[in-house]
C-alpha cells in the first residue's frame, strides 16, 4: 500500500505502507478536488489518494520509478527517490511509514465498504444503520431505484454518517446483477431472500430465488478477489423449527432441519444455507472466502423504514383487533436490533468465521404478547384481544384464512434454541422483551401502518407509565408478563373447555364494559334533555315584561 499525495504544486510523494518487496506500484489519480479515495487495481495494491489541486483529466498507469520520474515531471512536480519502492523488510517498511504525516490521515478515513443486499428490508435496515453509525461505508442492494421515496428514507436511516449510503440494483433471480454490486467490497451482508406472508401457491416460489440467489452473491464474491468475509442471514428454521421440529430438545447450532419436514419458508432458508456452506467448502484456496451464518428466531422490534414485516403484523393484527381470540402459538422472540449488531459482529470477530449463530432471547406465548401490548395500549383506544382460541374455531377459520393455515402446524409447540454463542462469542445482550413488543408497537402507529385513535398520545404514554408500574431495576416482573430465558418456558396445561370458558368470559366482560359505557352515554344523554327541559319549562312560567308592568 503507498499513500500518494499531491500538493498545490503538482509535487508527487509516494509512501509505502504494503509489507511485500515491491518493484512497481499502481497510481490512480481521481477527477475529485478533495478527500481520500480507495482503489484496487490489477496488481492488488491498495492505494489512498489525497488530492490537493484539481486535476482535469485521470491518469492511470502501472508505474516503475522511470515512470513515476515521467508522471511527475508531466504534474510539474518532482518524484521523491527516498519514496520509491525497493526491497526491504516488513519492520524497515513500517518504520519508514510510521513516523509519516500521512499515516494517521490514511487510517482516518480509508472507511471499510460493507455489502447489504436487501438493504430496504426489516432486518437490513438495521443493519445499515448500525453499520453507518459505526463509520462504515455501506452499498445497499435493491431490486428498484425507480421507488423515491423507498430511496429517500434509506438515505435517511442515519443523518449524521460519514459516508452517504451507496445504492445500487441487485436481484437474487438475475445473477448478473451482482457482480458490479460487490465491486471493492471488504465485507458482504446477505439478508436479502424471499420472506412469505401467506403460505405461497408453489414452493418453488421460495426456494429457488432463496438458493439461486445466495449461490449468485457468493460466486460474484469470488469473482472480485477484494471480498473477505460473507455474513449469511439463515433462520432458526434450519436449526430446529417447524412441525417436525423435536420439542423434547434443546437446539445448538449443530443441529439441522430436515428440509422434507419444513414448510416452504423453512425449507428455502435449510437449502440456500446448506447451498452456502458447499460452495465455499469446495473453494480452491487461491478463491477462499469466510463464511459466517446468522441464524436468528422470530424477529421483533421497531420499524425504521415504514414497511411492514411478517413480525410486524401479528403486532398489527393484535392492535386493530382483527380477531376477538389470540393463537395458542409460542414464538422464541428476538430484537432486530440484536439480530442487526450480531451480524455486525459476525463480520469481524475471528471466533465467528466458520460458525453458525443461534440469535435469539426468550419463548414467548401469543396470549403474553397480547397481555403486555394490552396493558400499553387499552387506554390509549386500541382492545387488544386477551384470550387464546378454542382449537375447533381456529381450525375452521383456518379454511378461510391462508395465514392462519401457515401457522397451524405450530399450534401449541414450543421450540427451545440454546442462545450461549449468542452471549459468549459474539457478547450479545439482548434487549427487554417488553420493550421489543411496545417499541415494535409504536413504530408502527407513527409510521401510518397503524391508524392512531383519539386516545392515543404516543411513545410513553401507556397506563403503565401513567400508574406509576415501572418496575425498580433489577426486579423482575410477576405473571406472564416476565419473558422467560430460552428453554425455561412456562407449560399451558389449561385443556380446551378452560380456553373456552375463559374466551367467553373475556367476551362476556367485553360486553359489559360495552354496556356500562352505552349505559353511561344514555344517561348523560337523559340529563342533557332533562336540562333543556327545566329550561323551557323555566321560560314559560317567567312573566312576560309587558304583563309585569300592568
Amino acid at each position: 500500500m503507498f499513500v500518494i499525495r499531491v500538493l498545490d504544486s503538482g509535487l508527487v510523494q509516494a509512501c509505502p505502507l504494503d509489507v511485500t518487496p515491491l518493484t512497481s506500484y499502481a497510481l490512480r489519480i481521481v477527477t475529485k478536488r478533495s478527500g481520500l479515495v480507495d482503489t484496487d487495481e490489477v496488481t492488488m495494491i491498495r492505494l489512498a489518494v489525497v488530492e490537493k489541486q484539481l486535476i482535469l483529466h485521470t491518469i492511470e498507469l502501472r508505474l516503475d520509478v522511470r515512470s513515476a520520474r515521467l508522471l511527475a515531471t508531466q504534474t510539474r512536480g518532482v518524484f521523491r527517490e527516498e519514496f520509491r519502492p525497493r526491497f526491504r523488510s516488513a519492520q524497515q517498511t513500517h518504520s519508514l511509514f510510521a513516523s509519516s504525516p500521512y499515516n494517521k490521515m490514511a487510517e482516518a478515513t480509508d472507511a471499510t465498504l460493507v455489502l447489504v443486499t436487501g438493504a430496504g428490508g426489516f432486518i437490513a435496515t438495521h443493519i445499515v444503520k448500525q453499520l453507518q453509525e459505526e463509520g462504515y461505508r455501506v452499498r445497499g442492494t435493491v431490486r428498484s431505484l425507480e421507488d423515491e421515496e423507498r430511496i429517500k428514507k434509506l438515505k435517511e436511516l442515519c443523518p449524521d454518517a460519514k459516508h452517504e449510503l451507496e445504492l445500487v440494483e441487485a436481484d437474487l433471480t438475475k445473477p448478473e446483477s451482482w457482480e458490479p454490486a460487490v465491486k471493492d467490497v471488504k465485507y458482504v451482508i446477505h439478508v436479502a431472500s424471499p420472506f412469505p406472508t401467506q403460505t405461497p401457491k408453489e414452493e418453488s416460489e421460495l426456494i429457488q430465488p432463496a438458493v439461486e440467489g445466495t449461490q449468485a452473491v457468493l460466486k460474484a464474491c469470488v469473482a472480485a478477489k477484494s471480498v473477505k468475509r460473507v455474513v449469511l442471514t439463515s433462520s432458526c428454521a434450519a436449526v430446529g423449527w417447524g412441525p417436525g421440529a423435536d420439542t423434547t430438545k434443546t437446539f445448538t447450532e449443530e443441529d439441522w432441519m430436515e428440509p422434507e419436514k419444513l414448510n416452504a419458508y423453512g425449507k428455502s432458508k435449510t437449502l440456500a444455507e446448506k447451498a452456502a456452506w458447499d460452495y465455499v467448502k469446495e473453494l480452491p484456496d487461491e478463491d477462499k472466502i469466510e463464511l459466517a451464518v446468522i441464524n436468528p428466531a422470530y424477529v421483533m422490534g421497531p420499524v425504521i423504514n415504514g414497511s411492514m414485516s411478517t413480525s410486524s403484523e401479528v403486532v398489527k393484527r393484535l392492535l386493530e383487533r382483527e380477531k376477538p381470540f389470540v393463537a395458542k402459538l409460542n414464538f422464541p422472540v428476538v430484537d432486530v436490533r440484536d439480530v442487526a449488531a450480531a451480524h455486525i459482529k459476525a463480520m469481524t470477530l475471528d471466533d465467528a468465521a466458520g460458525k453458525r449463530h443461534l440469535i435469539v432471547n426468550s419463548n414467548v406465548w401469543m396470549k403474553e404478547m397480547a397481555t403486555i401490548l394490552s396493558k400499553e395500549f387499552k387506554t390509549q383506544g386500541y382492545n387488544v384481544p386477551t384470550a387464546n382460541c378454542p382449537g375447533p374455531i381456529l381450525w375452521l377459520t383456518s379454511l378461510f384464512d391462508r395465514t392462519i393455515k401457515m401457522v397451524m402446524p405450530d399450534i401449541g409447540k414450543v421450540y427451545k434454541f440454546d442462545n450461549t454463542r449468542m452471549k459468549d462469542v459474539l457478547q450479545i445482550t439482548p434487549h427487554e422483551i417488553k420493550d421489543t413488543l411496545i417499541e415494535m408497537a409504536y413504530s408502527l402507529i407513527e409510521a401510518g401502518l397503524i391508524k392512531k385513535t383519539k386516545k392515543y398520545k404516543g411513545p410513553g404514554g401507556g397506563e403503565q407509565e401513567e400508574d406509576g408500574e415501572k418496575k425498580e431495576e433489577g426486579e423482575g416482573t410477576e405473571g406472564e408478563d416476565k419473558p422467560k430465558e430460552n428453554g425455561d418456558v412456562k407449560d399451558e396445561d389449561k385443556n380446551e373447555d378452560d380456553l373456552k370458558k375463559e374466551g367467553k368470559e373475556e367476551e362476556k366482560s367485553e360486553k359489559i364494559e360495552d354496556v356500562k359505557e352505552e349505559k353511561k352515554d344514555g344517561e348523560e344523554e337523559k340529563k342533557e334533555e332533562s336540562k333543556q327541559e327545566e329550561k323551557k319549562t323555566e321560560e314559560k312560567s317567567e312573566p312576560k315584561p309587558e304583563e309585569t308592568a300592568k
